[in-house]
């Protein structure tokens, strides 16, 4: 990881240096709808059929930008790609390095071409369009990219709330945009491009949920697929283009905090499988803040009668959990909601169930200061430490290059430790790398896990890839995957203020599930036998359930007795006992 970040950082340097002679086209594509911005997850908006629907997701890659001289020849901007996305307000990126001139046509791909699209998913750094932690859109086991991924919710003809769920993939289905866009590139220019999503749903091949199909995931032949590639090449338009004069270029290069002039660099492992993770560049993973970081986590003075530590609450033998339906304080008040698992944090960008701490330092301050948790007040934590009748000074000196303790000290050590807690040796992992096999029902439950349950085209898996896809069987986002109607908690949407973030929680990762029992945001469940039984009977309606849950028949996926035993038998392959052995205790 050293060597990667030395060469990152050597290279946007060795770039800014040689800018004057380059200039920088920088693209704006703004979702649209029928030529208006596009409003998330509002039902204003029908398919050439009538049908009313939302839109709660658009999110796509494009690649391969091409530029169209004066005299016809075409310039190929090497290795660009972009990934933009509704949710995330990613509208903007930048083509580096462009050679000064004027030019008369834009080109580009939706999608991405047969090389990138087969590449690597683990190769690609933190930031980079293609690390699948970042854009969620690597088509997990089965291979490449969903190009572009739209859903949303939509009315039925019983006037229900429907989910509908257009997931453009495959090397064949990349499609190709040519506009006219007279550019004169002499330092920086902006080019403002408008994506129209009603084009992509209704021109020149009107698509209809009820006649066409709710879900499509680019089979051959596939009828969906076939009208999205054919609208997506006019669904894009050339909306204006502006010179920036000398615009300048920012930099981010985070210098490291307290850095101590002798330090022992942090050897972080992970699974060839797993994607880069984005590790903080201003807390550098050292041998001394890991060592502080754990030492704090397990030490019960943190709480305001000394009772409770960070491992009381996240036991190492229970997955980094308590066991208990919902979190246990230090003066013993429950809280509203179940203990989260503490596993492969690096990769995750928002913290608890909703999501409002945006790092794990901003995370791990606040059950120190809750009421209902630890209960203690920051400066009367410092104090304690500091007169603390063992080596907590020395420990802070080596990590910090300075006796003084301090709350964000404290923080930066506790983030240190905490990234450290990779989990990546089950047997699933052991059965990936050709170590060991699958028994049969294993086999079947993977194949259920990994397939869509889609009978209009023969599938009938059990759908649960599409939030816990991928290596990381997790996502970044935040869903609410039925377990009610009505919410007596609002989840992200008192982090957003969104209604359409109202009883959405963040989608947890499964690895090591079998052992961190009670499920879901309020331990409501005891068994994975009970988490499988809701998908297939319980799950309820409502205004913001997940897209891909709601385009499935009243109550969830139907599965037999004995597809549901299968599930929950490769869903035990994804407990990692190194994780358990090496973290069991204080280091």
């Amino acid at each position: 990881m050293k060597w990667f970040r030395t060469i990152g950082i050597g290279l946007a340097l060795f770039l800014a240096g040689n800018r004057a002679s380059a200039a920088t086209l920088q693209v704006q594509i703004l979702p649209k709808m029928a030529g208006q911005d596009l409003q998330p997850a509002s039902f204003r908006y029908h398919t050439s059929a009538g049908e009313t629907f939302s839109v709660t997701r658009a999110s796509y890659l494009v690649s391969d930008f091409e530029l169209q001289r004066v005299d016809g020849s075409w310039l190929t901007l090497s290795n660009s790609v972009a990934w933009l996305d509704l949710g995330q307000n990613r509208n903007t990126f930048r083509l580096e390095n462009v050679p000064p001139g004027d030019f008369t046509t834009i080109r580009f791909l939706v999608g991405l071409n047969t090389n990138l699209n087969q590449a690597n998913p683990a190769k690609f750094p933190p930031g980079h369009a293609l690390n699948p932690d970042l854009d969620g859109l690597y088509w997990g086991w089965q291979g490449g990219y969903v190009f572009m991924a739209l859903e949303g919710l939509w009315r039925n003809p019983a006037g229900e709330l429907d989910g509908w769920a257009y997931h453009l993939a495959r090397d064949t289905n990349a499609v190709h945009v040519s506009l006219a866009a007279p550019l004169d590139i002499t330092n920086e220019t902006q080019l403002d491009l408008d994506f129209d999503v009603s084009a992509a749903l209704n021109a020149p091949c009107p698509l209809s949920f009820a006649t066409d199909g709710t879900s499509t995931h680019s089979r051959d032949g596939d009828p969906i697929a076939a009208a999205l590639v054919k609208n997506l090449a006019t669904a894009f338009r050339v909306r204006k283009v502006t010179a920036l004069n000398d615009a300048e270029i920012a930099i981010a290069d985070p210098r490291p905090l307290y850095l101590p002039k002798k330090f022992t660099p942090w050897r972080f492992q992970i699974s060839a499988t797993f994607p880069m993770p984005d590790l903080p560049r201003d807390n550098p993973l050292t041998v001394e803040r890991v060592t502080l970081g754990n030492k704090l986590f397990f030490d019960r003075r943190l709480s305001i009668n000394n009772r409770q530590s960070c491992a009381d609450c996240h036991e190492p033998d229970n997955g980094f959990t308590d066991g208990r339906r919902t979190a246990r304080g230090a003066e013993g008040k429950l809280g509203p909601r179940n203990t989260m698992p503490l596993f492969n944090l690096a990769w995750k960008s928002e913290f608890f169930w909703d999501g409002r701490a945006q790092s794990l330092r901003q995370q791990v301050l606040q059950p120190m200061q809750n009421p209902l948790e630890m209960h203690e007040n920051l400066t009367n934590l410092v104090t304690r430490l500091a007169h603390a009748h063992d080596n907590y000074p020395a420990l802070f000196k080596a990590a910090f290059g300075s006796t003084e303790i301090t709350a964000e000290k404290i923080a930066l050590a506790l983030e240190n430790y905490l990234l450290t807690l990779t989990s990546f040796d089950s047997k699933f992992d052991r059965v990936l790398a050709g170590r060991e096999k699958f028994t049969p029902q294993e086999q079947r439950g993977f194949e259920l896990f990994s397939t869509e349950y889609d009978p209009r085209r023969g599938q009938f898996g059990a759908d649960c890839f599409h939030c816990h896809g991928g290596p990381l069987f997790q996502s970044q986002s935040f869903a609410n995957n039925g377990l009610d109607s009505t919410f007596s908690d609002p989840g992200r949407e008192r982090v957003t203020g969104k209604s359409s973030d109202l009883g959405k929680f963040a989608v947890p990762s499964l690895r090591n599930v079998a052992l961190t029992a009670p499920y879901m945001h309020d331990g409501r469940f005891q068994t994975l036998d009970e988490v499988v039984e809701h998908y297939c009977t319980g799950v309820k309606r409502s205004a913001t359930l997940d897209p891909n849950l709601a385009r499935h028949p009243d109550g969830g996926v139907p599965l037999s007795a004995e597809d549901k035993a299968d599930l929950v038998a490769f869903l035990k392959t994804l407990t990692d006992e190194r994780y358990l052995q090496e973290f069991s205790h204080p280091q």
